[in-house]
């Protein structure tokens, strides 16, 4: 009497995936990927989890993994609470001294933590970091100075990081930093994340959004472009293809690009494990912008 063993295709698929995901995990391991987490995959449980377990997952495999986030919603949670009405203009949030406190308490004391917690609870090794720590982004007033302490980023020095990668951990970096005079300010984490993949010369700045990536018309989700050129990209902002909100995501990724980042990605957080999909299949499921064309991964 035969005593196969009866293998189920659930086990069959999982074994597949690996497979599939074996020349990727080859190919990265020791490399360094910056992630901007920000969006549903931020808010939902579910997804939170999911993120969480394939930041553990990449770093588990040998990839440098580096989170870099906002956190807009709580904020605005929090100023609600205060009784401060929270003011934006052209998009970009207007931050006085009583704001900027309540930014930095949230971003730095409450949503860093909570996401190093996260990322510790399911096996990665997490040390939470803002750009004030070590001197790692020297911010500088944005624009005319008449949104307050919004801030860019002047310059990143990456030195805190390197040994903390190369232990295997993974930082986490909330985006307020410091000016020179010491005023701390809050930039764009978007801005954050793909300054500091080109001070950190990544093979991949991914931007976790609410978006399928980006569109060729923003009504059909079916209009994703998979792939762009650095050329490709540039030409859909200034043709209006790209526009709102993906504008500056674009922008992030184009400057990225001509800082020495191997590849940007725009995907899609309200996917359960988009990270691992994005990065360890051959299809991927966002948009991948690189400096020359070349296959996915």
């Amino acid at each position: 009497m035969s005593h196969d063993p009866i293998i189920s295709a659930e086990d069959t698929l999982r074994v597949s995936v690996l497979s599939e995901a074996l020349p990727y995990i080859q190919r990265f391991a020791g490399r360094r990927v910056v992630v901007k987490y920000g969006g549903a995959a931020m808010v939902r449980e579910e997804l939170r989890e999911a993120v969480f377990r394939d930041l553990a997952l990449l770093a588990c495999v040998g990839v440098q993994p580096v989170v870099v986030h906002g956190g807009g919603p709580e904020i605005n949670q929090w100023l609600g609470r205060l009784a401060i009405e929270p003011r934006f203009e052209g998009g970009l949030r207007v931050t006085d001294a009583e704001t900027m406190d309540v930014v930095e308490m949230v971003l730095v004391g409450r949503v860093n933590k909570q996401i190093v917690n996260g990322l510790n609870q399911v096996g990665g090794k997490a040390v939470g970091l803002s750009g004030s720590d070590g001197g790692l982004v020297e911010a500088r007033t944005w624009g005319d100075g008449s949104h307050g302490l919004v801030g860019d980023v002047a310059a990143v020095n990456p030195a805190v990081l390197k040994p903390l990668l190369e232990s295997g951990y993974i930082p986490v970096i909330s985006s307020v930093a410091a000016d020179l005079e010491g005023r701390a300010h809050n930039i764009n984490a978007d801005t954050v994340a793909g300054e500091v993949a080109a001070a950190l010369q990544a093979e991949k700045l991914i931007l976790l959004t609410d978006t399928p990536g980006i569109l060729t018309d923003r009504h059909d989700p079916g209009s994703l472009v998979r792939e762009l050129s650095l050329a490709q990209a540039r030409d859909l902002i200034a043709t209006g293809v790209v526009e709102g909100g993906m504008t500056p995501k674009t922008d992030c990724c184009i400057r990225a690009l001509a800082q020495g980042v191997a590849a940007a990605h725009i995907i899609d957080g309200r996917i359960p494990h988009a990270l691992l999909l994005e990065v360890f299949s051959d299809a991927g499921i966002g948009t991948m912008v690189t400096g020359r064309h070349r296959p996915h991964g």
